[in-house]
């Protein structure tokens, strides 16, 4: 891979104490300057494996390389070159945003004139400069993650790593959010590893997208041409009587294998088109079942998912995660 802000991973593996798999054997390779969306549900291995890329965490097995630097073996430099938003953000409730600042850009060994300016800029930049002398105790959930986002840019990364970094925000902090990691690759040249469970989120930042389950790389490629490869649209029916639900299943499961579906409806991919449509009206009103609304989607990197897995991604991260229950380091 040509330039030096690529990511390149082989055979990269973690296993946990008791034999839980946490990752197992993936390859992939993000390109200098480009946004990567790692998806997948909880305990698939997307924190892990951020773990393992930003050194935090050490290879069961398998190599990978940032910047040109292999983390298992030269762990400092991999640091000074990546800035991290992990899904816990490392904040003082009794520093101030300023305080903040000083400590990161110290630990990094800048000047105190340097400090301060670049505290200035990044401040400006994620819309905290009127909070800046406030402790952070008293800041809300989307203004934490914009600040733990500024504080990873201190030292000019090259790869930046955000782990679900809008997870819990606010629609209006979850696009400035949004805005800023597309100008940072856009207008900096920054590499962006993103782990994220929103798919909407994929398809607007990611270049390209992997879907990893359980540990493994199901699919890779962009999100248009992950969807093309579905390639085919999938009709959604609610039932009026919520008590009709399997049987209208029942009739809709003659058009196509199951899709995702809000929670109150069903659907399928339509093996002959859209031009299907018309059959499925006349089969449910032959069955006389109503329908309180009948939808044609297109197909959706949550349509990939359940192609590659059987499952739905939306919603699936409500189980425990097994590299959270597995803590301990084998």
């Amino acid at each position: 891979m040509s330039g030096s802000n690529g990511i390149v991973v082989s055979g990269l593996r973690r296993e946990f104490r008791g034999g839980i798999k946490a990752v197992q054997g993936i390859d992939l390779e993000v390109a200098p300057g480009e946004i990567y969306g790692f998806l997948g549900p909880n305990g698939a291995g997307k924190s892990t494996t951020v773990l393992m890329l930003t050194t935090l965490l050490p290879p069961t097995g398998g190599s990978a390389t940032v910047a040109g630097f292999d983390v298992a073996g030269q762990g400092a430099q991999v640091r000074r070159v990546i800035g991290a938003a992990l899904q816990e953000a490392a904040l003082d409730n009794y520093l101030t945003a300023h305080e903040h600042f000083e400590l990161q850009a110290g630990l990094h060994g800048m000047a105190r004139k340097q400090r301060r300016a670049r505290a200035v800029e990044l401040l400006e930049r994620v819309g905290l400069t009127d909070a800046a002398d406030r402790k952070i105790g008293g800041y809300s959930g989307g203004m934490r993650r914009r600040l733990d986002l500024a504080l990873a840019l201190v030292h000019r990364p090259r790869v930046l790593f955000l782990d679900e970094p809008t997870t819990g925000l606010d629609p209006q902090s979850r696009s400035a959010l949004w805005e800023e990691v597309g100008r940072l690759a856009g207008d900096e040249g920054v590499t962006v590893f993103l782990t994220t469970q929103y798919l909407e989120e994929a398809d607007v930042l990611a270049d390209r997208v992997g879907i990893i389950d359980r540990g493994r790389i199901v699919a890779e490629g962009t999100p248009n041409a992950l969807k093309a490869a579905i390639g085919q649209s999938s009709v959604e029916a609610v039932p009026a009587d919520p008590r009709d639900r399997e049987r209208l299943a029942d009739v809709l499961s003659r058009f196509g294998e199951p899709a995702s579906a809000s929670p109150k409806g069903v659907a399928v991919r339509l093996g002959g088109g859209t031009e299907e449509l018309v059959d499925v009206v006349r089969a449910l009103d032959a069955a006389e079942l109503s329908v309180a609304g009948l939808q044609v989607h297109e197909p959706s990197l949550d349509d990939v998912f359940l192609a590659k897995t059987g499952r739905s991604l939306e919603g699936a991260g409500d189980q425990p995660a097994a590299e959270e229950r597995a803590a301990v380091p084998a």
